[in-house]
């Protein structure tokens, strides 16, 4: 019990929550802030920070005000403190194609700092960390699991998806961007494109479709960190309230059993993550999010990605969800089973016996789970003796054009273009694409050379979502490729391959090549190879010529610390030796 006592005017306590956590055994004149609205009822229970990432600027954070007092429902019922605070939160949709889209991975950076001064300032006992969308959900985890204390992460949930639409069944926004390359070629009414703007978010939630967002959401529970299920159920559900009632409830008893966020995130669990995103054909932002992930646990980043292209070989792809299906979508990923029936799938060759922030391991997760919706929809998730493909849905690609590391999408490309070589046509910006699409000098048979755009040079790793689109929308996608050191977002489809390291603005042989240089991209050996001698190569190094841009404020900051894209693109503050 608090021994409370008069010194002058300030109330000094002695206390020490359950955890051992928090001793308030000094003078502290703080203390009597917090008397202006707690008492010492709620001083003696564990202090639990709510990160809410509520805004009006995302859809996929629309109903955060909702969602979070259901967790402060279950906080309180289970003996804890609920304290909120806000984070920001930035949509690679409304950045794209745009100088905004400079800022979204950077923003990964400034979320995990923030996360990591409100645990360490305010003396944080456990934290939720209510997110949803591409940069938020690793940007929260990497700031928790730096801190190192009990962590769980709440997921707002995918929205539904629009009406049927073209040749997919249920509309979603990137229709938008295929249909305005089909306006541009002339085959499309701008009246089109504005109705398509009212239809394809019907509700409030992430993406409707597999892209980064649901990705890192489920990756985040296939690591550990969220409930059972609680990766894809859609915002709209009643299940999502009663979800978010649970995690409130489930934190304070990881407080108070002392289950901490890197007792989760182990190279065990990392490797379980990488397994999920080859069985799921997930975003290749997933790359450089769990590279992130893992430096704040510790691990080496070359680990992360060595394990990413050794997995790649083992696993293969079982669930397919748009964009790899034209029918099914989020909604129909949750009434099949999710994550829980992925990793069911995958039992036998991961690591089951990992904690889990359920209290429980990942193997009595699978086995007390219950389902639902009852049998499993096998057109949207296989047994793991029934792929889709036997590739894995993520690549880890080399050669001479990118010797450090590219990523590709198998799950995403079609067969026939799988294999293909094709005439480079080079740009030193998407902007100067996105130009180029709209002249209508993006032809088959093109190689599309993306440089300039990788974290330094970007700075900040913009997607090549709306060039891609745009080309899909031009019937590009089978007849041309795309190649960048910038990024792509989780609904790309066609041949490309981005995250090619080392950079244009590192001298990166990505930064060499010439209009009109023949290109291999050979996603069955995960091969990049640019047909130009290693004599010619070495005398346009010696006439390379790099000018950095001119920046100011965060993004010369992101842009002077920033790592490469084989090691996460974080801020790399740590010293080697």
């Amino acid at each position: 019990m608090p021994i409370s006592f008069i010194f002058g005017r300030i109330r000094i306590m002695s206390c020490e929550c359950e955890t051992g956590t928090r001793k308030l055994n000094q003078l502290h004149p703080c203390r009597a802030l917090f008397g202006a609205a707690l008492d010492n009822d709620d001083l003696n229970r564990p202090a639990i920070g709510i990160a809410n990432g509520f805004s009006e600027t995302v859809p996929g954070h629309f109903h955060f005000k909702q969602l979070v007092e259901y967790v402060k429902k279950g906080i309180f019922r289970a003996g804890g403190n609920a304290l909120e605070f806000g984070v920001i939160s930035c949509c690679d949709s409304l950045g794209n194609g745009t100088a905004g889209g400079y800022y979204i991975l950077p923003s990964r950076e400034i979320i995990a700092d923030s996360i990591e001064i409100m645990i360490k300032a305010q003396h944080l006992d456990g934290i939720v960390l209510m997110c949803s969308c591409d940069k938020i959900v690793p940007g929260m985890i990497m700031g928790a699991v730096r801190a190192n204390i009990p962590a769980i992460v709440l997921p707002g949930g995918p929205m539904l998806s629009g009406p049927a639409y073209g040749e997919k069944i249920k509309a979603d926004t990137t229709i938008v961007a295929e249909t305005y390359g089909k306006y541009e070629k002339g085959e499309a009414a701008w009246e089109e494109i504005e109705n398509l703007l009212k239809i394809t978010n019907p509700t409030c939630g992430s993406c409707n479709f597999y892209g980064t967002a649901n990705t890192m959401s489920c990756t985040a529970e296939a690591i550990g960190l969220t409930l059972p299920d609680a990766g894809a159920i859609p915002a709209v559900y009643n299940e999502r309230l009663r979800c978010a009632k649970r995690t409130g409830e489930k934190i304070v008893e990881l407080v108070k059993k002392g289950i901490k966020s890197r007792d989760i995130v182990t190279k065990e669990s990392m490797q379980n993550a990488i397994s999920y995103v080859m069985a799921t054909g997930g975003s290749t932002n997933a790359v450089i999010h769990l590279s992130a992930i893992g430096y704040e646990a510790g691990i080496d980043p070359e680990w992360t990605m060595s394990e990413f292209d050794r997995i790649s070989g083992l696993i293969p792809h079982i669930a397919r969800i748009n964009p790899a299906s034209n029918i099914y979508d989020m909604e129909d990923f949750y009434r099949a089973g999710a994550v829980p029936r992925v990793m069911e799938y995958l039992k036998d060759h991961i690591n089951i016996d990992v904690l889990t922030d359920s209290g429980k391991t990942l193997r009595e997760n699978i086995e007390e789970h219950s389902y639902m919706y009852g049998p499993c929809n096998d057109e949207v998730i296989r047994p793991f003796d029934k792929p889709f493909s036997t590739l894995g849905g993520v690549a880890i690609m080399r050669g001479n054009v990118c010797p450090d590391t590219g990523v590709a999408k198998p799950a995403a490309i079609e067969e026939s273009v799988r294999r293909f070589e094709g005439e480079a046509i080079c740009f030193d910006s998407e902007d100067e694409c996105l130009k180029a699409l709209e002249q209508l000098k993006v032809r088959p048979g093109h190689v599309v050379v993306i440089r300039y755009e990788g974290p330094k040079g970007g700075p900040g790793m913009r997607e090549m979502y709306r060039p891609m689109k745009i080309m899909h929308g031009q019937g590009l996608a089978t007849s041309t490729a795309l190649i960048t050191d910038g990024r792509f977002s989780g609904t790309n489809n066609g041949c490309f391959v981005g995250h090619i390291s080392p950079e244009a603005a590192e001298g990166g042989n990505i930064a060499l090549i010439e209009d009109g240089d023949r290109i291999t991209i050979d996603v069955y050996s995960k091969e990049v190879t640019l047909h130009v001698s290693e004599e010619e190569l070495a005398k346009r190094r010696a006439e390379w010529k790099y000018t950095p841009k001119k920046l100011e404020g965060y993004l010369a900051r992101y842009s002077a610390m920033a790592s490469s894209a084989a090691t996460g693109g974080v801020m790399n503050y740590k010293k080697k030796g």
